[in-house]
């Protein structure tokens, strides 16, 4: 239902560590349920695992969330080299918590 059935992200290459940050403007964007919660939710850069983890979806629902919101331009992806091994860390923690 969250996805409206697709499980293929409309943007592909998106990894479960990949940091997403939302834009300035996406705050007063009219979004709904768990767009918005990903919008105010990466204020601050989560992983894709992260916002899964916090919207209690599987990793799939979350990639698929995350690129309907790249490809309408409220949220941006970082490379993945960006991360410590603090962040690796706590993804898998997350990870294996799911």
């Amino acid at each position: 239902m969250i996805t409206s059935g697709r499980t293929t992200p409309v943007v592909d290459g998106l990894r479960i560590e990949a940091l997403v940050r939302a834009t300035p403007a996406s705050l007063s964007a009219p979004l709904r349920f768990e767009l918005e919660r990903v919008v105010r939710l990466c204020q601050r850069p989560h992983s894709i695992a992260e916002i899964g983890a916090a919207l209690r979806v599987p990793i799939g629902v979350a990639r698929v969330l995350v690129s309907d919101l790249v490809s309408a331009g409220h949220v941006s992806v970082g490379r993945t080299d960006e991360l410590s091994t603090a962040a690796l860390e706590r993804i898998r923690d997350l990870v294996r918590n799911l």
